[in-house]
Protein backbone atom coordinates (compact mmCIF):
# COMPACT_ATOMS: atom_id res chain seq x y z
CA UNK A 1 0.00 0.00 0.00
CA UNK A 2 1.32 3.08 -1.16
CA UNK A 3 2.36 5.91 1.72
CA UNK A 4 -0.37 8.36 -0.46
CA UNK A 5 -2.94 6.06 -0.17
CA UNK A 6 -1.82 5.36 3.42
CA UNK A 7 -1.89 8.72 4.48
CA UNK A 8 -5.20 10.03 2.58
CA UNK A 9 -7.61 7.59 3.91
CA UNK A 10 -8.41 8.75 7.63
CA UNK A 11 -8.36 5.90 10.44
CA UNK A 12 -7.28 3.44 8.47
CA UNK A 13 -6.29 0.71 10.23
CA UNK A 14 -8.45 1.89 13.34
CA UNK A 15 -11.61 1.68 11.19
CA UNK A 16 -10.51 -1.82 9.89
CA UNK A 17 -9.42 -3.29 12.86
CA UNK A 18 -12.39 -2.42 14.50
CA UNK A 19 -14.75 -4.91 12.14
CA UNK A 20 -12.30 -7.83 13.64
CA UNK A 21 -12.65 -9.17 9.94
CA UNK A 22 -12.80 -12.89 9.87
CA UNK A 23 -11.04 -14.43 6.93
CA UNK A 24 -14.03 -16.11 5.69
CA UNK A 25 -16.64 -12.84 6.50
CA UNK A 26 -18.41 -10.93 4.30
CA UNK A 27 -17.91 -7.16 4.71
CA UNK A 28 -19.40 -3.75 3.33
CA UNK A 29 -17.44 -0.62 2.42
CA UNK A 30 -20.20 2.15 2.18
CA UNK A 31 -17.66 4.79 0.66
CA UNK A 32 -14.76 3.17 -1.24
CA UNK A 33 -13.59 6.95 -2.40
CA UNK A 34 -10.42 5.87 -3.26
CA UNK A 35 -10.36 1.89 -1.33
CA UNK A 36 -7.79 3.06 1.20
CA UNK A 37 -10.13 0.93 3.85
CA UNK A 38 -11.48 -1.42 1.19
CA UNK A 39 -7.70 -2.12 0.07
CA UNK A 40 -7.16 -3.33 3.88
CA UNK A 41 -10.19 -5.63 4.47
CA UNK A 42 -9.07 -7.41 1.44
CA UNK A 43 -5.56 -7.79 2.82
CA UNK A 44 -7.22 -9.18 5.89
CA UNK A 45 -10.18 -11.95 4.37
CA UNK A 46 -9.20 -15.13 3.21
CA UNK A 47 -9.87 -17.03 -0.35
CA UNK A 48 -13.63 -17.09 0.85
CA UNK A 49 -14.20 -14.08 2.19
CA UNK A 50 -16.22 -11.09 0.41
CA UNK A 51 -16.13 -7.53 -0.14
CA UNK A 52 -18.64 -5.19 -1.43
CA UNK A 53 -18.04 -1.52 -2.12
CA UNK A 54 -20.50 1.31 -2.94
CA UNK A 55 -20.07 4.81 -4.03
CA UNK A 56 -21.86 7.68 -5.51
CA UNK A 57 -18.84 8.76 -7.53
CA UNK A 58 -18.23 7.45 -10.93
CA UNK A 59 -14.61 8.16 -10.16
CA UNK A 60 -14.51 6.26 -7.47
CA UNK A 61 -16.18 3.21 -8.77
CA UNK A 62 -13.98 3.61 -11.67
CA UNK A 63 -11.18 3.62 -9.39
CA UNK A 64 -13.07 0.31 -7.72
CA UNK A 65 -13.47 -1.09 -10.75
CA UNK A 66 -9.47 -1.39 -11.43
CA UNK A 67 -10.00 -3.47 -8.46
CA UNK A 68 -8.78 -6.99 -9.66
CA UNK A 69 -9.85 -9.65 -7.22
CA UNK A 70 -12.60 -12.21 -7.29
CA UNK A 71 -13.64 -11.61 -3.59
CA UNK A 72 -14.53 -7.81 -4.89
CA UNK A 73 -17.41 -6.29 -5.95
CA UNK A 74 -17.83 -2.43 -6.57
CA UNK A 75 -21.11 -1.13 -7.34
CA UNK A 76 -22.31 2.31 -8.58
CA UNK A 77 -24.70 3.21 -5.30
CA UNK A 78 -25.11 5.48 -2.97
CA UNK A 79 -25.28 3.53 0.03
CA UNK A 80 -28.92 4.71 0.81
CA UNK A 81 -29.79 1.97 -1.18
CA UNK A 82 -27.85 -0.32 0.95
CA UNK A 83 -30.68 -3.34 1.33
CA UNK A 84 -31.32 -2.97 -2.18
CA UNK A 85 -27.80 -3.51 -3.28
CA UNK A 86 -26.84 -6.44 -0.91
CA UNK A 87 -29.96 -8.01 -2.45
CA UNK A 88 -28.94 -7.92 -6.12
CA UNK A 89 -25.93 -8.86 -4.50
CA UNK A 90 -27.32 -12.36 -3.31
CA UNK A 91 -26.27 -11.23 0.17
CA UNK A 92 -28.88 -11.87 3.14
CA UNK A 93 -26.17 -10.91 6.46
CA UNK A 94 -23.08 -9.52 6.68
CA UNK A 95 -20.06 -9.61 9.44
CA UNK A 96 -18.87 -5.64 9.06
CA UNK A 97 -20.18 -2.33 7.79
CA UNK A 98 -17.73 0.44 7.26
CA UNK A 99 -18.85 3.83 6.56
CA UNK A 100 -16.46 6.72 6.10
CA UNK A 101 -18.32 9.96 5.71
CA UNK A 102 -18.80 13.66 4.52
CA UNK A 103 -16.37 14.48 1.03
CA UNK A 104 -12.89 12.88 0.24
CA UNK A 105 -10.10 14.13 -0.44
CA UNK A 106 -10.05 13.21 -4.11
CA UNK A 107 -13.57 15.12 -4.23
CA UNK A 108 -11.36 18.41 -2.34
CA UNK A 109 -8.77 18.56 -4.05
CA UNK A 110 -10.02 18.03 -7.65
CA UNK A 111 -10.92 21.77 -8.61
CA UNK A 112 -13.41 21.03 -11.65
CA UNK A 113 -15.77 19.26 -8.69
CA UNK A 114 -16.46 22.57 -7.18
CA UNK A 115 -16.03 21.43 -3.48
CA UNK A 116 -13.27 23.38 -2.52
CA UNK A 117 -12.66 27.31 -2.68
CA UNK A 118 -9.12 27.28 -2.76
CA UNK A 119 -10.07 27.13 -6.72
CA UNK A 120 -11.35 29.03 -9.15
CA UNK A 121 -13.92 26.20 -10.80
CA UNK A 122 -17.28 25.63 -11.92
CA UNK A 123 -19.57 25.75 -8.74
CA UNK A 124 -20.96 22.27 -8.94
CA UNK A 125 -20.41 19.91 -5.63
CA UNK A 126 -22.06 16.90 -6.30
CA UNK A 127 -21.03 13.69 -5.39
CA UNK A 128 -22.45 12.20 -8.06
CA UNK A 129 -21.75 14.20 -11.01
CA UNK A 130 -24.64 12.15 -13.51
CA UNK A 131 -27.74 13.82 -11.66
CA UNK A 132 -28.97 15.89 -9.84
CA UNK A 133 -28.38 19.46 -9.56
CA UNK A 134 -25.65 21.70 -9.33
CA UNK A 135 -24.85 24.09 -6.70
CA UNK A 136 -24.97 26.66 -9.21
CA UNK A 137 -28.17 25.69 -10.43
CA UNK A 138 -29.93 25.25 -6.88
CA UNK A 139 -28.09 28.90 -6.04
CA UNK A 140 -29.81 30.57 -8.89
CA UNK A 141 -33.49 30.14 -7.76
CA UNK A 142 -33.74 29.77 -4.31
CA UNK A 143 -35.19 32.06 -2.11
CA UNK A 144 -33.76 34.12 0.56
CA UNK A 145 -35.53 32.00 2.92
CA UNK A 146 -34.41 28.77 1.51
CA UNK A 147 -31.00 29.61 1.36
CA UNK A 148 -31.08 31.02 5.13
CA UNK A 149 -32.36 27.80 6.32
CA UNK A 150 -29.73 25.45 4.45
CA UNK A 151 -26.97 27.46 5.44
CA UNK A 152 -28.12 28.37 8.95
CA UNK A 153 -28.85 24.38 9.95
CA UNK A 154 -26.42 22.32 7.51
CA UNK A 155 -23.26 24.85 8.05
CA UNK A 156 -24.48 25.96 11.76
CA UNK A 157 -23.31 29.55 10.13
CA UNK A 158 -24.36 32.43 12.69
CA UNK A 159 -24.75 34.79 9.59
CA UNK A 160 -26.71 32.57 7.53
CA UNK A 161 -29.51 35.25 6.73
CA UNK A 162 -26.66 37.93 5.77
CA UNK A 163 -25.23 35.39 3.28
CA UNK A 164 -28.77 34.45 1.84
CA UNK A 165 -28.97 37.81 1.23
CA UNK A 166 -26.09 38.73 -0.31
CA UNK A 167 -26.47 35.84 -2.43
CA UNK A 168 -29.82 37.06 -3.47
CA UNK A 169 -28.29 40.33 -4.19
CA UNK A 170 -25.74 39.53 -6.17
CA UNK A 171 -27.37 36.97 -8.61
CA UNK A 172 -29.60 40.10 -9.74
CA UNK A 173 -26.02 41.43 -11.38
CA UNK A 174 -24.45 38.40 -12.39
CA UNK A 175 -24.96 34.29 -12.00
CA UNK A 176 -22.90 33.06 -9.68
CA UNK A 177 -21.36 29.88 -11.19
CA UNK A 178 -17.75 29.82 -9.97
CA UNK A 179 -16.11 29.00 -6.23
CA UNK A 180 -14.75 31.92 -6.39
CA UNK A 181 -17.54 34.16 -6.66
CA UNK A 182 -19.32 32.16 -4.54
CA UNK A 183 -16.39 32.48 -1.64
CA UNK A 184 -16.24 36.41 -2.38
CA UNK A 185 -19.53 36.80 -1.83
CA UNK A 186 -19.18 34.92 1.87
CA UNK A 187 -16.35 36.59 2.19
CA UNK A 188 -17.35 40.13 1.94
CA UNK A 189 -20.22 39.49 4.34
CA UNK A 190 -18.73 36.98 6.88
CA UNK A 191 -16.01 39.38 8.85
CA UNK A 192 -15.76 37.16 11.76
CA UNK A 193 -14.51 33.47 11.70
CA UNK A 194 -12.58 30.89 13.77
CA UNK A 195 -8.75 31.69 13.61
CA UNK A 196 -7.36 30.04 10.25
CA UNK A 197 -10.58 29.34 8.86
CA UNK A 198 -11.78 30.85 5.61
CA UNK A 199 -15.07 32.74 6.12
CA UNK A 200 -16.95 30.23 3.33
CA UNK A 201 -16.30 27.15 4.91
CA UNK A 202 -19.84 26.61 6.62
CA UNK A 203 -21.47 28.05 3.63
CA UNK A 204 -19.98 25.80 1.21
CA UNK A 205 -20.19 23.13 3.43
CA UNK A 206 -23.83 23.83 4.09
CA UNK A 207 -24.45 23.78 0.39
CA UNK A 208 -22.63 20.60 -0.26
CA UNK A 209 -24.68 18.79 2.85
CA UNK A 210 -27.77 19.26 1.11
CA UNK A 211 -26.98 19.00 -2.27
CA UNK A 212 -26.52 15.85 -1.80
CA UNK A 213 -28.70 14.89 1.21
CA UNK A 214 -26.08 13.96 2.97
CA UNK A 215 -27.54 13.50 6.42
CA UNK A 216 -31.15 11.87 5.16
CA UNK A 217 -29.14 9.36 3.34
CA UNK A 218 -26.93 8.81 6.45
CA UNK A 219 -30.15 8.29 8.59
CA UNK A 220 -31.29 6.04 6.01
CA UNK A 221 -29.16 3.69 5.98
CA UNK A 222 -27.74 3.13 9.50
CA UNK A 223 -31.11 1.14 10.29
CA UNK A 224 -29.97 -1.22 7.34
CA UNK A 225 -26.97 -1.68 8.60
CA UNK A 226 -28.01 -3.38 11.50
CA UNK A 227 -30.69 -5.03 9.94
CA UNK A 228 -28.35 -6.89 7.42
CA UNK A 229 -25.29 -7.13 10.34
CA UNK A 230 -25.09 -10.77 11.75
CA UNK A 231 -25.25 -11.52 15.46
CA UNK A 232 -21.18 -10.41 16.30
CA UNK A 233 -21.03 -8.16 13.55
CA UNK A 234 -19.65 -4.55 13.91
CA UNK A 235 -20.69 -1.28 12.47
CA UNK A 236 -17.38 0.91 12.04
CA UNK A 237 -18.22 4.56 11.13
CA UNK A 238 -16.46 8.08 10.73
CA UNK A 239 -17.90 11.21 11.01
CA UNK A 240 -16.36 14.49 10.54
CA UNK A 241 -18.52 17.50 11.73
CA UNK A 242 -20.86 17.44 14.24
CA UNK A 243 -24.12 17.41 12.37
CA UNK A 244 -22.86 14.02 11.05
CA UNK A 245 -21.38 12.61 14.32
CA UNK A 246 -24.56 13.51 16.15
CA UNK A 247 -26.55 10.80 13.87
CA UNK A 248 -24.01 8.47 14.64
CA UNK A 249 -23.64 9.46 18.27
CA UNK A 250 -27.75 9.12 18.86
CA UNK A 251 -28.55 6.14 16.57
CA UNK A 252 -25.68 3.82 18.18
CA UNK A 253 -26.80 4.95 21.74
CA UNK A 254 -30.81 4.14 20.85
CA UNK A 255 -29.32 0.68 19.27
CA UNK A 256 -27.41 0.15 22.50
CA UNK A 257 -30.47 1.31 24.97
CA UNK A 258 -33.12 -0.51 23.34
CA UNK A 259 -36.88 0.24 23.68
CA UNK A 260 -38.08 3.03 26.31
CA UNK A 261 -40.71 2.03 28.49
CA UNK A 262 -42.59 4.26 30.72
CA UNK A 263 -41.44 4.28 33.94
CA UNK A 264 -44.33 3.78 35.72
CA UNK A 265 -45.49 0.11 33.95
CA UNK A 266 -44.61 -3.02 35.81
CA UNK A 267 -42.28 -5.03 34.13
CA UNK A 268 -40.02 -7.60 35.52
CA UNK A 269 -35.88 -6.86 34.52
CA UNK A 270 -35.75 -10.02 32.73
CA UNK A 271 -38.65 -8.78 30.39
CA UNK A 272 -37.33 -4.98 29.68
CA UNK A 273 -37.02 -5.08 26.06
CA UNK A 274 -32.74 -5.61 25.14
CA UNK A 275 -31.03 -3.44 22.81
CA UNK A 276 -30.25 -4.56 19.54
CA UNK A 277 -26.32 -3.45 19.84
CA UNK A 278 -23.79 -2.77 22.23
CA UNK A 279 -21.17 0.24 21.65
CA UNK A 280 -17.16 -1.10 21.56
CA UNK A 281 -15.20 1.22 23.34
CA UNK A 282 -15.05 5.16 23.52
CA UNK A 283 -14.62 7.47 20.32
CA UNK A 284 -11.95 6.87 18.97
CA UNK A 285 -10.03 9.81 17.09
CA UNK A 286 -6.95 10.48 14.74
CA UNK A 287 -3.53 10.13 16.52
CA UNK A 288 -0.81 12.85 16.82
CA UNK A 289 1.62 10.89 14.10
CA UNK A 290 -1.68 10.64 11.59
CA UNK A 291 -2.52 14.55 11.98
CA UNK A 292 1.11 15.35 11.00
CA UNK A 293 0.70 13.65 7.98
CA UNK A 294 -3.05 14.19 7.15
CA UNK A 295 -4.28 17.22 8.80
CA UNK A 296 -7.52 16.85 7.32
CA UNK A 297 -8.07 14.43 9.91
CA UNK A 298 -8.28 16.30 12.65
CA UNK A 299 -12.04 16.69 13.00
CA UNK A 300 -12.40 13.03 12.59
CA UNK A 301 -14.40 10.56 15.02
CA UNK A 302 -14.96 6.93 14.74
CA UNK A 303 -17.47 5.28 16.90
CA UNK A 304 -18.07 1.17 16.78
CA UNK A 305 -20.81 -0.66 17.67
CA UNK A 306 -21.57 -4.71 17.50
CA UNK A 307 -24.67 -6.43 16.95
CA UNK A 308 -26.04 -7.97 19.50
CA UNK A 309 -27.03 -12.08 19.61
CA UNK A 310 -31.20 -11.12 19.90
CA UNK A 311 -31.33 -8.21 18.06
CA UNK A 312 -33.54 -8.95 16.03
CA UNK A 313 -31.05 -10.49 13.15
Amino acid sequence: MSQILAHATVLLNEAVDALQVKADGVYVDGTFGRGGHSRLILEKLGERGRLIALDKDPMAVAAGKAISDARFQMVHSGFEHFGEVLRQCGVEKVDGVLLDLGVSSPQLDDEQRGFSFRFDAPLDMRMDTSSGRTAAEWLAVADEGELTEVIRDYGEERFARQVARAIVAARQEREILTTKQLSDIVGQTVHTREPGKNPATRTFQAIRIYLNRELEELENVLPQCVDYLKPGGRMSVISFHSLEDRIVKRFMRDMAQGDKLPKSVPIRAADVPQGKMKLIGKPIYASAQELKVNPRARSAVLRVAEKLGGGGG
